[in-house]
């Protein structure tokens, strides 16, 4: 079961006609502060984006290049870094622009647009992959299967993340989701057969997405009789586990874009079991109060 991948530019919305206030001239003036100077001046030329490793840097290390925007810079920091920067910048109403991705629940918390991609640096449609250890279905039968079934919606990934991002457990999420959903859940576990504390390892980033999705698929497992360990590591050390056998899984793998180095480097040395969640997208995301539509506009 092979799907489609898709990446965007996300950029907060803002309006940037603040620099004509009290001159009389209005944003759709030509010298108004919507042309690209004022609006690198107004974030002073920066892109906050995430861990250096990300895949999503690398797409917009590419975009940098693509479309000749010599003057910006991209910020390396974490994804709990960059939300906070978002949110500091859109309870001010002031601008800012971000490496983005959905499912996130910023776009709950906040009316956030992604910046168009006319030259389609960040691909096409993504979606997040199931990655199985060579060996897995002999091994554990029932991980496996359960593996192969898990798939689910955007939104059922939002009720998890939002209740994380509102201070909640992500175990505790995960239970309360489970617990509400388990008609979904018998999907997932249909044919799996239960097992006595056998040990599995699943390994995550820590993206709100997989910590909500892998949290999650444990407490499916655990409800099997797994003893299941959940492991926190960066993209690289995620995909090389599964590959080495230190971990048997991960249900992290953005496709084909994000992650397509490491689906390289590794091909052959892992099972991809298919999508989990279809249409993801990354890019530069922005406010939705912020007057700028494309990547193009970025240009001097």
């Amino acid at each position: 079961m092979k799907k489609k991948w898709l990446s965007i530019l996300m950029v907060p919305a803002l309006t940037l006609g603040l620099a004509a206030c009290g001159s009389g001239e209005t944003s759709n003036d030509k010298d108004s502060g919507n042309s690209a100077a004022s609006i690198g001046e107004s974030v002073d030329y920066k892109i906050i984006g995430i861990d250096p490793g990300a895949g999503i840097m690398k797409a917009t290390a590419n975009v940098l290049e693509d479309y000749e925007l010599d003057e910006w810079t991209l910020v390396e920091g974490s994804g709990a870094a960059m939300t906070a920067s978002l949110k500091k910048a859109y309870d001010k109403e002031e601008p800012v622009i971000v490496t983005g991705w959905s499912p996130h629940w910023k776009f709950s918390k906040m009316d956030l647009k992604y910046l168009e991609d006319p030259k389609g640096t960040y691909g096409d449609a993504e979606n997040i992959h199931s990655i199985a250890r060579n060996g897995l279905s002999t091994d554990h039968p029932s991980a496996y299967k359960v593996l192969d079934q898990f798939n689910w919606p955007e939104e059922d990934m939002n009720d998890v993340m939002v209740q994380i991002t509102d201070g909640e457990d992500p175990e505790k999420a995960a239970r309360s989701w489970v617990d509400e959903n388990t008609d979904k859940v018998a999907a997932w576990t249909e044919g799996a057969e239960e097992v006595d504390g056998d040990k599995i390892t699943i390994g995550y980033v820590a993206w709100d997405t997989e910590i909500a999705s892998t949290n999650v698929i444990a407490q499916v497992l655990t409800d099997l009789g797994y003893d299941v360990t959940l492991r926190q590591v960066e993209a690289g050390p995620m995909w090389a586990g599964v590959a080495e056998g230190s971990l048997d899984a991960h249900i992290a793998g953005w496709l084909p874009l994000t992650h397509a180095d490491y689906y390289s480097k590794f091909e052959g040395q892992f099972e991809d079991l298919g999508a989990n969640l279809e249409g993801t997208k990354i890019g530069l995301v922005v406010p939705s109060y912020m007057d700028i539509d494309s990547i193009e506009d970025l240009k001097e």
